[in-house]
């Protein structure tokens, strides 16, 4: 049990802080530390509604709003089928904006196929940052559009927009990282996208076959073997990605945050051992971005 504790919190480590270094955060100026909102499924029965209300603990003046079956095929229906999406929108989510710094916690209910790290590092790639986020479904569900319903939620919150792109590639992520975890586990799928995010900000590659090689060379370096036609997928995903626009300006200065954040887990003798082998790939990126600014 603590074993896999460990590796819990370290995948949501790396996931929540490594890539706030390297995409661009949505400004939140009218965001209040606090402030929480809810969304739920269209399609949910009002039993269903207030049951998962009640489960959330929220009070009655909190703001609602609906996430439409129609929002989650916008989002996902360049990488689901319409079977697989469904056609009624049940997952909910509550968000609480939290201190700066603090980085994203999630929880999952009834959420059987996206993992609490899945939904950070997705999130950090749409630039939410400082974040409590609880999802839930009435019934066991995969969870690939809970992602829709926590974005909602967090503009609500904050009073900003998402832009598209970044929605798009953050639920293209989601489908990805789940495609993954099916043929070699939730952890490994979540370290390749990890490494695979690194290797396309270190490397930033220009054409097609460059980022081709990206995703071959991170998928045999973890011992995985990819199907040509997720090679292909996973070739316009890092595209999308690199079109973020990184923000590299921004990377010196949280470098810092980061470290000391980092530091703190390291302290614990016992996550010492697990992350060493983490921390050593990372450092060496670390070291690499120095190197920019010098």
């Amino acid at each position: 049990m603590k074993k896999t504790w460990l590796r819990n919190i370290g995948l949501g480590i790396l996931s929540v802080f490594l890539f706030t270094l390297f995409l661009p955060s949505v400004a939140s100026a009218d965001a209040v530390v606090g402030e929480t909102v809810v969304t739920l499924g269209q399609d949910l029965t009002q039993q269903e509604r207030q049951a998962i209300l009640n489960e959330m603990n929220v009070p009655n003046d909190v703001k609602i709003i609906e996430v439409t079956n129609a929002e989650e095929h916008q989002y996902l229906g360049k990488y689901l089928s319409k079977a697989t999406i469904g056609s009624r929108a049940l997952s909910s989510a509550k968000i609480t904006l939290t201190d700066a710094g603090s980085g994203i916690k999630v929880q999952t209910h009834n959420i059987t196929t996206i993992t609490n790290a899945m939904y950070a590092n997705a999130l950090i790639t749409a630039g939410v940052k400082d974040a409590d986020v609880y999802v839930t479904a009435p019934k066991p569900v995969s969870g690939t559009a809970g992602l829709t319903g926590i974005l909602k939620a967090f503009e609500a919150a904050t009073g900003t927009k998402i832009s598209e792109e970044q929605k798009q590639v953050a639920n293209e992520e989601i489908v990805r990282t789940a495609d993954l975890a099916k043929q070699i586990g939730s952890e490994k799928a979540t370290q390749f996208m990890l490494k695979l995010k690194e290797e396309v900000a270190k490397q930033q590659p220009q054409t097609p076959e460059e980022f081709r090689d990206i995703v071959v060379n991170v998928a045999g370096d973890l011992n995985i073997n990819l199907t040509n036609q997720q090679i292909t997928q996973l070739t316009q995903f890092t595209q999308n990605l690199s079109n973020l626009n990184i923000n590299w300006d921004n990377v010196s200065n949280q470098l810092k945050n980061f470290q000391d954040q980092f530091q703190q887990v390291l302290n614990s003798k016992e996550a010492q051992g697990f992350f060493a082998m983490l921390v050593d790939w990372f450092w060496k990126l670390v070291e690499w971005i120095q190197s920019q600014f010098r």
